[in-house]
C-alpha cells in the first residue's frame, strides 16, 4: 500500500499536476465527443456509455446492448494515464484517438500506442512506452 502510495507522488512530481490535470481533461473530453456523436445516431437496441475513474487514471467508451437481435459489447475507446504518458489500449475510432490527442496538444512522445505490440511501436509516431 505504501509502496503504491509513493509511486503515485512519485508521478505527480515528474508528471506535474498541470499537466496530468490537462491530460485527464483531455483525455475525457475525447471518448465524450465519440459518445455524443454515437447518441445522436443511435442504433436501435444498442447503448452507449462513456465511464472514467480519475482515481486510477482510466478512461473507456462502451457500446454494447442487442442491436438487431443479436448481443453486442465493444470496448471503443481504452486509454489510461501511466508514468506521465497517456497508453491507448483499445481504439477504434475512424481518425484515432492519438491524432486527436496531437491536435489537443499532447506530445506525440507522451502518447503510447499499447494496442500496438512492443516491437512495433518504435515504427509508429509515438512513444514506445
Amino acid at each position: 500500500m505504501i509502496e503504491r502510495f509513493q509511486k503515485k507522488c512519485a508521478k505527480f512530481r515528474t508528471l506535474g499536476l498541470n499537466r496530468l490535470n490537462h491530460y485527464r481533461s483531455i483525455i475525457k473530453l475525447i471518448p465524450q465527443q465519440h459518445a455524443d456523436l454515437m447518441n445522436s445516431q443511435p442504433v436501435p437496441g444498442e447503448m452507449v456509455d462513456y465511464i472514467f475513474d480519475e482515481q486510477r487514471d482510466q478512461y473507456l467508451l462502451l457500446k454494447y446492448g442487442w442491436p438487431r437481435g443479436k448481443h453486442a459489447h465493444y470496448t471503443k475507446v481504452h486509454a489510461r494515464i501511466s508514468d506521465g504518458k497517456i497508453w491507448i489500449e483499445e481504439d477504434m475510432t475512424e481518425d484515432g484517438v492519438g491524432t486527436e490527442l496531437v491536435q489537443a496538444s499532447v506530445p506525440k512522445e507522451d502518447i503510447v500506442l499499447g494496442f500496438n505490440p512492443p516491437e512495433l511501436r518504435p515504427y509508429t509516431e509515438f512513444a514506445v512506452a
